[in-house]
């Protein structure tokens, strides 16, 4: 973890450097820019993720640390926990409370959710959309969900006043600008509009990745979407839904498993989200066979191009079907 900590750092600091010092040509800066945003989304899936799991390390103080380095790539770390780890985690694809399947009424990733016109085309546009991702992170989404989750009641999940929460996203958000929007601006020879249009293109190839990553594990044909009952309670057991509405891919990639965090593995990090990914491989086995024991699925596309085109065609379906 500390070399993969290392190297994604790296990747993504070393080219934004560059940017600032010796890069003077538009078609470099875009290489710049492009390899930054192969390290934001390192940092994402690789770092953070383990650490606002806290699975990092057996030390509070290190995933704290490590975690809080969604701030680095645009982000909240506070709003991450509730969004991933209070809401995905407990109530994956169950539509109203998992925000994962949630992305508003441009998508539809849920056969509970209404269905409009235009959905029929969703696996056409969906990919260009999964690329706003970060942008929204960056900008928007973390001020919107800090005040929703205060209603709910969700910010005191974090241990902080929800100002000290919305002082932080402030803080760190103009931060985040001030670095790696501004001083490019200020520092580079090249013309500002290159500078904001590979400002966008890093965001926007960061959440193409992850979009591919998330949704490959969740939106799938083979997912089932539990819905709560009239009193608020799902009628199915966490962990055999985990196995249902979670879907495994690549498992003999190593190199796209190092690269991801071992978020192929996404069945082992549901049921396991407390254990460092890099054992996910190994555990692996136990998991298959104990599902094969009790009869259980145990989901998994044996590529990552396999579990895109079935992601896909689970698009369209949604796109074509009829609420239920």
């Amino acid at each position: 973890m500390v070399v993969k900590s290392i190297v994604m750092l790296t990747l993504y600091l070393t080219p934004f450097v560059l940017l600032l010092t010796v890069v003077d040509t538009v078609w470099l800066s875009f290489v710049m820019w492009t390899l930054m945003a192969l390290g934001m989304s390192g940092i994402g899936l690789s770092i953070m993720h383990d650490a606002n799991h806290g699975a990092y390390s057996k030390s509070k103080f290190v995933n704290n640390l490590m975690g809080d380095l969604i701030s680095v790539v645009g982000g909240s770390d506070a709003m991450w926990r509730i969004q991933h780890n209070v809401l995905h985690h407990t109530y994956t694809n169950v539509t109203g409370m998992d925000e994962d399947i949630d992305p508003g009424s441009i998508l539809r990733f849920s056969p509970h959710e209404e269905r409009k016109v235009y959905h029929k085309y969703q696996h056409y546009y969906a990919w260009f959309l999964y690329g706003m991702m970060t942008i929204m992170w960056c900008t928007v989404k973390d001020f919107k969900q800090a005040i929703r989750y205060k209603k709910l009641g969700l910010t005191k999940t974090q241990g902080a006043s929800f100002s000290k929460i919305m002082s932080k996203i402030v803080i760190h958000k103009a931060l985040y600008h001030a670095i790696f929007l501004v001083l490019p601006l200020i520092f580079s020879p090249i013309s500002w509009y290159w500078i904001v249009l590979g400002f966008l293109l890093m965001h926007f190839l960061t959440g193409v990745i992850l979009g591919l990553i998330f949704q490959s594990a969740h939106v799938m044909p083979t997912s089932d979407y539990p819905m709560p009952d009239e009193t608020g309670n799902i009628k199915a057991d966490w962990a055999v839904s985990q196995l249902v509405n979670t879907c495994n891919f690549a498992p003999d990639s190593k190199l796209l498993s190092w690269y991801v965090g071992g978020l192929n593995f996404q069945v082992e990090h549901h049921l396991f989200p407390n254990i460092c990914h890099v054992h996910y491989k190994k555990i692996s086995k136990i998991v298959r066979e104990t599902a094969e024991e009790f009869n259980l699925p145990y989901n998994s596309e044996k590529t990552f191009a396999s579990a895109i085109k079935s992601h896909a065609s689970m698009l369209k379906k949604l796109g074509r079907q009829d609420q239920l």
